[in-house]
């Protein structure tokens, strides 16, 4: 194992990964429950400052001084792996603490301790951590039988961490636009590389959670009855100071937490004195999830503390069986859904309404036609499954509550779908929505719109009963690019039916519009005295609400800076670069480009106020004659001599001086 980890350039880097683990570092050996004192760390680091990634045995507090850590851990179905995502919010003078004591870990190595934090010892640390979390402990156990109070001398069935399964993240360690941020120059630094001082006080998290394509984190040996019989959680908290742990276990009827207790070196605390009793909820799954607060003074180091909860499945001695609420629907309902997949067919919010238990409960449908299925999922959600080409059947719904009690009564629903969709979009303005009834109601009303994330058109509502109704819904307000059709149909004795559907519909941008302000004598642009400079003034605009960049060219060279207020558009214009190349023919671009990248151009043609209008003047008939003596220079000509003429006497007199 050594081996394949001596590259790791740093000192101590794995000390950095141990606050990763977030506390779980110490406390459960591999056969007992045991409180372990951090190592010191100088026996971690060689000669050369290097590290051999050994990060068993030290707990990350030692380190890391959190404000407060959250910590989920899911249990998974084959009772046998874990998932745990854990994270620790630190601030203010802690946040300068964490990065201190970081910088000191890698003594010895190139702009180790040198009270900077540098992204190349983050990114180093980010991809050795998985390999020095496997080492920890996570202080977590397991054992099935009768209740168990000993740390010691107990074989627990520990849990352990899965290398594979471990993905690292954190959020500021290095301050982003800290102040006093400055590129790293130290020895092998990379060319990217930046570092701010430790005593940034700038907020931070660390992060520990299941890699991407992985399943768990954590695996321990499976309970041989699966959490069927009686089993105790141990969990030493010694060093967590202020922390919420949240355990998932898989659904299994009847299984609830018997007893608890926490203990410091083996001495019972008092309940509401000394700590907080954890808490139970019964998910709409049927998985029981259990929250317990963790404060531990550190006066109190190195006294050990831990938690145990004692689990059975064994009915209580007392259970209230559930009740159907008068939110229901009546008996004979239909519950509206689109049938062929799993589909949401109740949201929770509006399901917990229908019955009522202290301990909580869930629907339990059984349904008349094969392929049809219902669950309810972790939040609540009814989620019901249903073949393809079956348009509705009738089911028997029931209530149950954890423990098995069942109400009295059931109720018969019909679920089915209400009518078949099609949609398409045919003159790039509107959506044409078909609606075909499939008899489920005889009537219904049928409202939708196009929706986008944070915009949506206008609603458009219709009647349909046995024929198939279209439905134009327009796109007014709608950006380019996709769009879904999301809304409701309300029939009698049917729920609401919402949905929202997706046709891969895309709104293509429309191009922006743009126009050219006459001025009141009729010119086009307005000529400042000089003859240099002119003013363009119009209005632009883009129907689909995108926002437009501008840009003019004139004799080769390209101008953007507009004036826009509103709908409204100005620039001045100058003719220094069609001087330079003596030209005098004002031929303008103007092209707008919309954030869709669809452009329009506008082009305009701007006279020049000093050229003279010879289409009808006599000098232009005796020039066409021949006679050259009547021809009289422009008044552009006459202003360009004088310039020249002006030009070489000042230079002939600065010769003279």
């Amino acid at each position: 194992m050594a081996a394949r980890r001596n590259y790791v350039p740093a000192t101590a880097i794995t000390m950095f990964i141990l606050m990763l683990s977030m506390s779980m570092s110490s406390a459960i050996s591999s056969n007992e429950l045991t409180i372990n004192e951090a190592q010191n760390t100088e026996a971690r680091q060689g000669s050369d400052g290097l590290s051999d990634v050994d990060c068993s045995g030290y707990t990350f507090e030692d380190l890391f001084d959190y404000n407060f850590a959250l910590f989920n851990i899911d249990i998974e179905e084959d009772w046998a792996n874990a998932g745990m995502t854990a994270t620790a919010y630190v601030n203010g003078s802690n946040s300068a603490t964490v990065r201190d004591n970081l910088d000191e870990l890698f003594d010895g190595a190139p702009g180790g301790n040198n009270d900077w934090l540098s992204t190349d010892e983050r990114e180093a640390v980010r991809e050795i951590g998985p390999m020095c979390i496997e080492d920890m402990d996570t202080r977590l156990g397991v054992r099935e039988g009768v209740p168990h109070r000993t740390a010691s001398g107990v074989d627990w069935n520990d849990m352990e961490f899965v290398e594979s399964g471990i993905a690292l993240d954190e959020v500021d360690l290095i301050a982003p636009n800290h102040p006093d941020e400055r590129q790293c120059s130290n020895f092998g630094a990379s060319a990217d590389c930046r570092e701010i001082p430790t005593y940034a006080t700038d907020d931070l998290q660390i992060t520990m959670f299941v890699k991407t394509g992985e399943e768990a984190n954590m695996r321990f040996d499976q309970l041989p009855n699966k959490g069927v019989s009686d089993f105790t959680l141990a969990l030493n908290v010694t060093n967590m100071t202020n922390a919420e742990l949240v355990l998932t276990f898989p659904a299994l009827q009847g299984l609830r937490i018997a007893n608890y207790s926490m203990e410091d070196d083996g001495v019972a605390l008092q309940e509401g004195v000394d700590y907080v009793a954890p808490t139970e909820e019964f998910l709409p799954d049927g998985k029981l999830r259990i929250y317990q607060s963790v404060d531990y003074e550190k006066s109190l180091w190195p006294m050990g503390r831990n938690l145990f909860i004692d689990f059975t499945t064994a009915e209580p001695e007392s259970n209230d069986i559930p009740q159907w609420t008068s939110y229901h629907p009546n008996n004979n309902s239909i519950i509206p859904l689109m049938t062929g997949t799993e589909y949401l067919t109740v949201a929770a919010d509006d399901l917990a309404d229908w019955a009522t238990d202290s301990n909580g409960w869930n629907l339990d449908c059984t349904f008349t036609d094969a392929g049809w299925s219902a669950r309810q999922d972790e939040t609540g959600n009814l989620l019901v499954t249903s073949p393809s080409g079956t348009a509705s059947t009738v089911a028997t719904c029931g209530i149950v509550d954890p423990f098995g009690a069942v109400a009295v009564e059931t109720l018969d629903f019909t679920f089915g779908q209400p009518f078949t969709p099609t949609a398409d979009i045919t003159d790039g303005e509107n959506i044409e929505f078909t609606v075909t009834p499939t008899g489920l109601v005889a009537e219904m009303t049928v409202s939708a719109h196009a929706h986008q994330d944070g915009n949506m058109g206008s609603v458009r509502s219709s009647m349909a009963s046995n024929q198939p109704v279209t439905i134009a819904l327009p796109m007014d307000g709608l950006k380019p690019g996709m769009v879904m059709i999301m809304g409701s149909a309300s029939a009698n004795n049917m729920m609401s039916f919402d949905y929202m559907l997706d046709y891969g519909l895309e709104k293509q941008s429309l191009p922006p519009t743009v126009t050219l302000k006459m001025s009141f004598d009729g010119m086009n642009a307005t000529w400042d005295a000089t003859g240099l400079q002119f003013t363009l003034k119009g209005t632009v605009s883009d129907p689909d609400g995108e926002q437009v960049s501008m840009s003019l060219q004139l004799c080769g060279a390209e101008a953007t800076d507009f004036t826009k207020v509103g709908i409204n558009w100005e620039i001045d214009v100058s003719i220094a670069t069609c001087v330079l190349q003596e030209i005098a023919t004002y031929d303008i671009i103007i092209t707008v480009t919309d954030e869709s990248s669809v452009t329009t151009t506008l082009e305009i043609n701007v006279a020049d106020p000093n050229a003279v209008d010879d289409s009808n003047d006599e000098s232009t008939s005796d020039s066409d004659s021949g006679d050259d003596s009547s021809a009289l220079p422009s008044v552009s000509l006459l202003a360009t001599l004088s310039v020249t003429l002006l030009g070489a006497a000042f230079a002939r007199r600065k010769q003279d001086l």
